[in-house]
């Protein structure tokens, strides 16, 4: 990796928090549409997060990795190559990319979608080149092994199904790590939908699309105060983002 993208990565990493502000900054900017019909491309764009955020539970349930560094600064202190990570070595962010693209097309802002996700895929491309370089330091050959073998961005299909049988599933790490934040990229997609549809006066015309999405959003706030409990009772040194 060259050394400059290691420096943005690093210094991506230590601010990528700030991701989600930015993208509302774009959807309140005025844009052409991407689809004549919000609640289409909302429904699409719900879709397509949906998948995302199912790529992140099952990447936290199957084989924990410490998200969200040290100290703001890329950290592990091990290797984890089990779970979905013996499939792909970036689940988590492949998930992002789903849920990125999601919240694009829900947005139906082609403003949005044009500056918003070649950004978002920018940053998280430097993050990678920042943790590789840090995984290489530190693990050295293990590390070059486990590249030769899984691919960086490409899940490999095959063994999946193995993969998900032969390990036990953590809920409780998922609701702990994954929703311990108020809001997120899921649930901002879900708003979105929700406010195209006020804007256009089609909650009546789409009341299961409208469902759907008040109940996702109540649902993430749900997790988040058992995840506030939880954390209570057992804090957790790393929390990751």
């Amino acid at each position: 990796m060259g050394a400059r993208l290691v420096e943005v990565g690093n210094f991506a990493f230590k601010y990528r928090g700030y991701l989600l502000p930015i993208a509302v900054i774009l959807l309140l900017i005025p844009s052409p549409d991407i689809s004549r019909d919000p609640a289409l491309a909302g429904a699409a764009g719900f879709l397509i997060g949906l998948l995302g955020q199912v790529v992140r539970v099952m990447t936290v349930g199957l084989d924990y990795i410490i998200r969200g560094g040290r100290n703001h600064k890329v950290y592990a202190e091990n290797l984890v190559t089990g779970g979905l990570y013996s499939h792909c070595r970036n689940p988590m962010y492949v998930g992002n990319f789903f849920l990125l693209i999601g919240l694009a097309l829900a947005s139906n802002s082609w403003v949005f979608a044009a500056v918003g996700v070649p950004l978002s895929l920018g940053m998280h491309k430097a993050i990678v080149a920042a943790e590789e370089n840090f995984l290489r330091n530190k693990f050295g050959r293990e590390f070059d092994d486990y590249c030769a073998r899984v691919s960086r961005w490409v899940p490999r299909l095959s063994g999946l199904g193995k993969t998900l049988r032969g390990m036990q599933f953590d809920w409780r790490r998922v609701v702990q790590k994954e929703y311990a934040a108020g809001f997120d990229w899921f649930s901002a997609t879900a708003l979105i939908v929700l406010l195209n549809l006020w804007r256009v006066g089609g909650f009546d015309d789409h009341a299961v699309l409208t469902t759907v999405m008040v109940l996702t959003i109540a649902a993430r706030f749900v997790l988040w105060f058992a995840a506030r409990q939880m954390n209570k009772r057992t804090p957790t040194a790393h929390a990751g983002a």
